[in-house]
């Protein structure tokens, strides 16, 4: 009977726990849990993002850094981020890519700009990737994952109750947020949180006064773009498809341009 009292009393907690946790994503409405709180979150990105401003180079390229500023500053006017310190930090990297973690920090490398291309299609990815931080997508990711591994120390990491954080934590808030590794098996999850992210990301430039009709074009070149090189692109794999992306934010552009004031 013994043995049989530590899985009850984890399957209680995180009973309990998903019940405490529930919340809602801004705009969309969908209904998620986490068991991470809000304050928990923001310490682990602040973290991770000072770990990787030590380890990243960081770029000098006045012309990019401007654009990414000057966009930065639109965005964060008609983004609500409770107590953000925002930061936006351009990395000498030749991926088209970008991140977002807790806290209001965002990290853009140099290779994005031959996808971007202009201030609206900056202002695309960049809304996209603080959509996901909104939408709290990481700490749901990480809280998944601990029900998956319904695990006492699962759970404490998640809830942060080690003290300073660790470099567990830090490398999961990394995953989670998309400047790390992603997890194989939330993949099929992940899919659905980046059509939600681009939603939120074509409302977000609509009410900075970007048309978000050039989100889609975004997205069509980074088609082109992983055309090119031949589908290996590692943090696209786990996104959706290239015409399932495009024809959601089609389907839900009339919705983004109601809200753009030009």
């Amino acid at each position: 009977m013994k043995r049989y009292l530590p899985l009850a009393a984890s399957a209680a907690l995180l009973g309990t726990l998903t019940v405490m946790s529930c919340m809602t994503v801004p705009d969309t409405g969908r209904k998620t849990f986490s068991f991470i709180s809000p304050s928990d979150e923001k310490q682990m990105g602040l973290a991770s993002f000072q770990k990787i401003k030590k380890e990243r180079k960081i770029s000098r390229d006045s012309t990019k850094n401007a654009q990414l500023q000057r966009v930065g500053r639109r965005l964060t006017k008609v983004i609500r981020m409770p107590d953000a310190e925002w930061e936006f930090v351009l990395f000498e990297d030749s991926t088209p890519n970008a991140f977002a973690l807790p806290g209001g920090k965002v990290g853009v490398h140099t290779g994005l700009f031959q996808i971007t291309q202009s201030d609206a299609g900056l202002a695309a990815v960049i809304g996209h990737e603080i959509a996901h931080v909104i939408a709290r997508h990481g700490a749901e990711r990480m809280s998944r994952q601990t029900l998956a591994a319904v695990g006492g120390g699962a759970v404490a990491i998640a809830l942060g109750q080690n003290g300073d954080l660790s470099n567990a934590q830090k490398a999961a808030v990394l995953g989670a947020y998309g400047a790390g590794v992603t997890v194989g098996a939330i993949l099929p999850f992940s899919r659905r949180q980046e059509i939600e992210s681009d939603q939120l990301g074509a409302l977000y430039m609509a009410r900075a006064g970007y048309d978000p009709r050039q989100a889609i074009g975004v997205w069509q070149r980074f088609a082109s773009y992983r055309g090119s090189a031949g589908g290996k692109i590692p943090f696209l794999s786990t996104h959706p498809s290239d015409t399932q992306r495009i024809a959601a934010l089609q389907a839900f552009m009339p919705r983004a341009l109601e809200e753009y004031t030009h």
